[in-house]
């Protein structure tokens, strides 16, 4: 299992008591250098993670082979003033004939999770993954096949836009009603993850800032 509503789970969370709220709100600064709290979890093996230049930029690079861990930040995000998760990716390729519907399947190149946390110790957590997947079309959304309590994403799929940039802007606040069917006013972390232990596929990713905005 490989989802971030259990990071609650053994971790003592000390977070300020109200959202944080503002126009524009940056999570990752990579291009900044910084990776001021971030930190990791790993469910199986280790994925590296590192700042690295990208041409001009530096990004987060992950590099995996066969492991799954990640990163993630404790933030409160008011999704009825910030709604909008802005961010970029790009994988050397995509991990092809996975079927992500099952849990054999349910490894990813690039990841990036936004976690509502809910009940003691977040055991009632709902979690959201945007994923780059092997087959499932952009667009189409799937339950976890560890935990109903998490939904994926397809944003991409296959391998037509690999080793290239992609931007996307997600409403959080709409995919979580999609997903479970509530509305939610704010989430309470982020995290991103290369993963492929189910499957032992081996990849590169690279990430860029990651940010919320009100439009």
């Amino acid at each position: 299992m490989k989802q971030f509503p259990i990071f609650a789970l053994g971790i003592c969370l000390v977070m300020s008591a109200y959202p944080l709220r503002a126009a524009s709100i940056p999570v990752g600064q990579f291009s900044q250098g910084q990776l001021a709290g971030w930190e990791d979890k790993s469910f199986k093996g280790s994925t590296q993670y590192q700042l690295l230049r990208d041409g001009q930029t530096q990004v987060l690079v992950a590099n995996v082979a066969g492991g799954a861990s990640g990163k993630f930040k404790k933030v409160k995000i008011d999704l009825n003033r910030t709604p909008y998760l802005n961010w970029r990716w790009k994988v050397d390729q995509a991990w092809l004939g996975l079927n992500e519907k099952t849990k054999a399947g349910d490894d990813y190149p690039a990841r990036l999770y936004v976690v509502v946390e809910r009940g003691l110790l977040g055991i009632s957590s709902k979690t959201v993954n945007y994923v780059w997947a092997s087959q499932q079309p952009v667009g189409s959304l799937w339950p976890n096949a560890f935990t109903s309590q998490a939904a994926l994403i397809a944003v991409e799929s296959g391998n037509q836009n690999t080793q290239q940039w992609r931007s996307y802007k997600r409403n959080v606040k709409a995919d979580l009603k999609h997903a479970f069917g509530e509305d939610f006013t704010q989430i309470d972390i982020v995290a991103l993850m290369s993963d492929g232990d189910n499957s032992q596929q081996s990849g590169r990713a690279f990430f860029g800032d990651i940010w919320f905005t009100a439009d």
